[in-house]
């Protein structure tokens, strides 16, 4: 039988906007939980060092985010992790997020389920193509593999593998350069076992054995097509929001993300939204906890609104 709990306010999303949102709900005395659908700590997890958030000069992303999800968990907020949503309401005075386990119920809802990356369906089928360094990259110490994307994430990634012994990197980009920032560029562009491959598709994988073997790459100014040897592939060329809970329900802009105001408040009362999956112009960890803290706060003041108008 699901166990039915009353909070102030629920958090979907346990990533650094989630987590945020929880740590200033809990200190104003809300009664929160946040549910998460994997394990708290969202992308940033799978990030494998941090050099730009204030206080650390280096951490890697999954350190930082079990120091956060330990500050979250003492503060006395309820987290239920890995956990399916079988049912969600937000409209009415209480929203309702159902899983399998739980049926939770507040006046007021945080939606911070970030984003997932953009996956490639014509390699998908292969099962040495990647998108998350950290997870698989160790498997291809001594061998040679290809990142596609060329923006910070690419270049990031690039230099967690080579930490890791992969023998070679061929970095393809489909833009004619590459948008990682420039420091992070440069601590590559040394690296004689990097290649840069500039206005570059991965036009063809090939198998051999049931493996990855090759890869055919198109350079789409030229024409000119190389096929080079390859063992393994990481993709990071971008992410998609997390909305298919609530994409009927909740104003989201052409490109998907939810349309929210400056005090993060979305189309529903008492239902607002935090981090990526939110319609900005930057995505940064910084960022994401700025709209949890927004987020929180104008939750706080939104149940007290509601407590007065009660009395």
């Amino acid at each position: 039988m699901t166990q039915k709990q009353d909070f102030d306010l629920i958090i979907i999303g346990g990533g650094i906007a989630g987590m945020t949102a929880a740590i200033y709900a809990a200190r104003a005395n809300l009664k929160t939980a946040i549910v998460e659908r994997q394990v708290c700590g969202g992308l940033v997890n799978s990030t494998y060092v941090i050099e730009n958030f204030p206080s650390y000069v280096s951490i890697n992303g999954m350190q930082l985010m079990e120091k956060v999800h330990e500050q979250v968990l003492h503060l006395g907020v309820q987290v239920e992790q890995v956990a399916e949503i079988m049912d969600l309401n937000l409209e009415g005075v209480l929203k309702r997020v159902e899983t399998d386990e739980r049926l939770y119920q507040a006046p007021a809802l945080i939606l911070a389920t970030g984003c997932d990356p953009i996956r490639v369906p014509h390699l998908d089928h292969c099962e040495q193509v990647h998108y998350c360094s950290i997870c698989d990259g160790p498997a291809y110490k001594g061998k040679r593999v290809v990142v596609v994307g060329g923006g910070n994430s690419g270049f990031d990634e690039t230099l967690y593998l080579l930490s890791l012994g992969i023998e070679s990197v061929t970095i393809v980009e489909l833009m004619d350069k590459c948008l990682a920032d420039p420091i992070t560029q440069e601590s590559v562009a040394w690296r004689s076992n990097v290649e840069v491959c500039l206005q570059t598709r991965m036009k063809e994988i090939f198998m051999e054995g049931g493996c990855l073997s090759s890869a055919q790459l198109e350079n789409t100014y030229t024409g000119k097509i190389r096929t080079i040897p390859v063992e393994g592939i990481f993709v990071f060329i971008g992410q998609r929001p997390n909305t298919g809970l609530f994409a009927d329900k909740v104003r989201l802009s052409e490109r998907g993300y939810i349309l929210a105001d400056q005090d993060m408040q979305t189309n529903l009362p008492g239902v607002f939204a935090a981090g990526d999956v939110v319609e900005k112009r930057y995505r940064q960890i910084p960022t994401a906890m700025s709209d949890g803290a927004v987020a929180a706060l104008s939750a706080g003041a939104f149940l007290r609104q509601k407590s007065q108008l009660l009395k």
